[in-house]
């Protein structure tokens, strides 16, 4: 296109816009070009010798992830199945706060105070809610400071508990286990498997079989754990923790502990009492405070210190804890009884005693200042009368005249396991001329005096099939003419004899026997001499015949059985009197006899300050057994001591160690009674004992055969 006069027209733009005064837009800014691209340098070629394993791994890792995650996501389901079905099948915690396969027995003494304990105790269900916040928190602060905040198992504590394991040298699982207190619940709840006796497998192989620690166990014990969380609260697992858990000297659960060992609820502990409770969980026997009190203060300094760093309690109550550490009750403190709560475990039936499923209560004739006296006694007698080191026992038992036993010690030292050998009820030993008594009292039955005579002299007898037999006394001289008061004041053997075998030896056994001497009684004429074996607590109690008036007594110590809750009595006992043995007149001047012993005699050092006492000593052949029995008007004692081994003792017999514990023990108990005479007979004047004044009444038994022959026998007794 060409304009006017041949010219091109000027290149104008189009108006786009109106000439309205509008700015015209300004012109975009060219675009910059584009950087070119560097190009990558070709990698450089690994050799192959490391490609190729390189390629391997990175292989292996692939097919690893790729397996593992669909195995984790597998194993996690199964898992969580597990969890469910433990879950669901669960039954409420309330029924699992009680799981002792065996039930306790409580022991009562004379006036209805708790005394000893056996079985499992069990005080009673408590919650987590309920008891004292110092326990709770005691408990959380020693076994899982991070309860509140898992779900029934805690990698962090599993990893530091395998941390320390390795540190100290043991395999992974030995030692610390890191468990929570769920984890440890579910191991007291055996991971639901009951006790079932039918197994084959004592309720001792099942516990430890619940303990065991291995992988696969650890596994269920996570997976039951974590079914606790899921089905129960926390504080309802603290619950069943609290409840199951053995806490030493017999107790189940933390009010039975409170109760034993500090005589108050578990509501009501202080934080130091708290401390030593939760201390008790790492070791019960070890640190029982019944065992070992300093050992037990120890263990609870240490809870105190978690208490104080976890902040439980501030620095005043930790230090106040410290400086004023639990202690004992008086009843956990005096541990009295142990022997003595043995022997009635004994008396009862099995079932209801040893083997019972309940909780039972059983009172008893047993008096705990009694028996604090004739331990400290024992005790005094041992530290100032005997050498530094001896390994001599003895043993005490202290009753009443109705053979209601209040006191046994049954050796030097109880070390408060249950079965200890009781030498009290336990050790037939021979009875050495403790045994005289029951030969004057059947001579005295028959109608003789105590102030009869009867000539000491060397005597013969000639035993068939064994041959001449000459018994001597103890001095190995002769006091001619003596009374039958004095020949057993004396304790003189030929006397003894002559009249065992005037009256008859039949006779003899047959007072013996019926005054509860019921051991294997000697045949021949030794029998007169204590040749046999009695226990301390059958002489004891025939002891009691004699102070009573001469009725027999079954020395008892079991009043009253019933369960726990109930008012009835399964079992119960008034007394033990049993049938009359020998007159009252003659067990009269038998007292009176006995009373010469302590004021003429052998038993001097048995002399009691204030009132009348009376007994007999006691020393078998090489002076193996040592004894002294005897009686004031208000209680009857006797005391033993030997050699477990039957080795002879140095320098003893029974007028001298056994007669000072007697009075040791007598003094202190009858402190604050009132001095009572004893219930003595005095003699009629002294006779000549001769056929023609022998009385000729007979002893059960006796016949006429028997009668010509003690007749004959009357010649044995001196008609001078």
């Amino acid at each position: 296109m060409s304009g006017k006069n041949g010219k091109k027209p000027p290149l104008v733009a189009e108006r786009r816009y109106a000439e309205t005064g509008k700015a015209k837009p300004k012109a975009k800014p060219a675009k910059k070009a584009a950087p070119a691209k560097r190009k990558r340098k070709p990698a450089k070629k690994r050799p192959f010798f490391i490609a190729w394993p390189l390629a391997f791994v990175r292989w292996v890792v692939g097919l690893l992830w790729s397996i593992g995650w669909r195995v984790g996501v597998v194993v996690g389901l199964i898992i969580g199945f597990a969890v469910l079905f433990y879950a669901v099948s669960l039954p409420p915690a309330t029924e699992l706060l009680d799981g002792r396969a065996r039930g306790s027995v409580t022991m009562l003494d004379r006036n209805g105070e708790v005394y000893a304990w056996r079985g499992e105790q069990f005080g009673g269900q408590i919650d987590a809610q309920a008891v004292s916040p110092h326990l709770k928190n005691a408990v959380i602060a020693t076994e899982d400071k991070r309860f509140y905040r898992h779900l029934g198992v805690s990698p962090i504590g599993i990893a530091g508990a395998i941390r320390i394991n390795l540190s100290e040298g043991r395999s992974p699982l030995s030692g610390h286990g890191g468990s929570t207190i769920t984890q440890q619940a579910a191991k007291l709840l055996c991971l639901g498997v009951p006790y079932d006796p039918d197994t084959g497998m004592t309720e001792a192989e099942y516990e430890a079989d619940c303990r065991r620690t291995t992988m696969t166990r650890k596994i269920k014990e996570a997976i039951y754990a974590m079914a606790m969380e899921a089905r129960y609260s926390k504080d309802e697992v603290l619950t069943i923790y609290l409840n199951r858990a053995y806490l030493g000297a017999g107790t189940r659960g933390f009010e039975a502990a409170a109760q034993r060992y500090f005589g108050k609820s578990a509501s009501q502990v202080e934080p130091a009492e708290a401390a030593m409770l939760a201390g008790l969980l790492v070791a019960p026997t070890r640190y029982a405070p019944t065992a070992n009190l300093q050992r037990s203060q120890d263990r609870a300094a240490v809870v105190i210190r978690l208490m104080e760093e976890q902040g439980y309690i501030d620095e005043t109550e930790a230090r106040f804890a410290r400086a004023n550490p639990a202690q004992l009750s008086a009843a956990a403190e005096a541990r009295a009884g142990g022997y003595f709560a043995d022997w009635v475990m004994d008396l009862g039936p099995s079932f209801l005693t040893r083997d019972t499923t309940e909780d039972v209560i059983v009172r008893t004739t047993f008096d705990q200042d009694i028996q604090t006296a004739a331990e400290e006694a024992l005790a005094w007698v041992f530290e100032n009368k005997v050498r530094e080191g001896s390994k001599a026992q003895a043993a005490v038992i202290v009753m009443s005249a109705d053979g209601a036993v209040r006191a046994m010690v049954g050796g030097r030292k109880f070390k408060g396991v249950a079965g200890q050998f009781n030498r009290a009820i336990q050790a037939n030993r021979q009875t050495g001329s403790a045994f005289k008594p029951f030969v004057y009292a059947a001579a005295l039955d028959l109608g003789y005096s105590a102030n009869d005579i009867v000539v000491d002299e060397p005597f013969t007898l000639n035993i068939p099939g064994s041959g001449p037999w000459s018994p001597r006394n103890y001095t190995n001289d002769y006091q001619g003419r003596v009374t039958l008061t004095q020949a057993l004041a004396q304790s003189l053997n030929i006397p003894a004899v002559k009249v065992s075998e005037a009256v008859g030896r039949e006779n003899v056994r047959t007072i013996a026997q019926s005054f509860g001497l019921d051991s294997d009684l000697a045949i021949g004429p030794a029998l007169a001499l204590g040749a046999s074996e009695a226990t301390l607590l059958e002489m004891t109690g025939a002891y009691a015949g004699i102070l009573n008036g001469g009725t027999a007594v079954a020395p008892y110590g079991l009043v009253e059985l019933r369960l726990q809750g109930e008012d009835s009595a399964l079992i119960g006992q008034e007394g033990g009197m049993g049938e009359r043995v020998i007159t009252p007149d003659a067990a009269g001047q038998l007292v009176y006899m006995m009373r010469e012993v302590v004021t003429n005699g052998t038993g001097g050092r048995a002399a009691l300050p204030d009132r009348q006492a009376a007994g007999k000593t006691g020393t078998t052949q090489a002076a193996r057994d040592a004894w002294f029995v005897g009686f004031t008007a208000d209680y009857v004692a006797g005391v033993w001591m030997g050699y477990d081994d039957n080795t002879p003792l140095t320098g003893v017999t029974g007028g001298g160690l056994p007669a000072e514990i007697w009075r040791e023990t007598m003094v202190r108990v009858h402190e604050g009674l009132p001095a009572t005479p004893l219930p003595m007979v005095t003699p009629k004047a002294s006779q000549q004992v001769a056929q023609t004044t022998r009385p000729q009444t007979q002893r059960r038994g006796d016949n006429i055969a028997e009668q010509i022959i003690l007749d004959v026998l009357g010649s044995i007794f001196g008609n001078r």
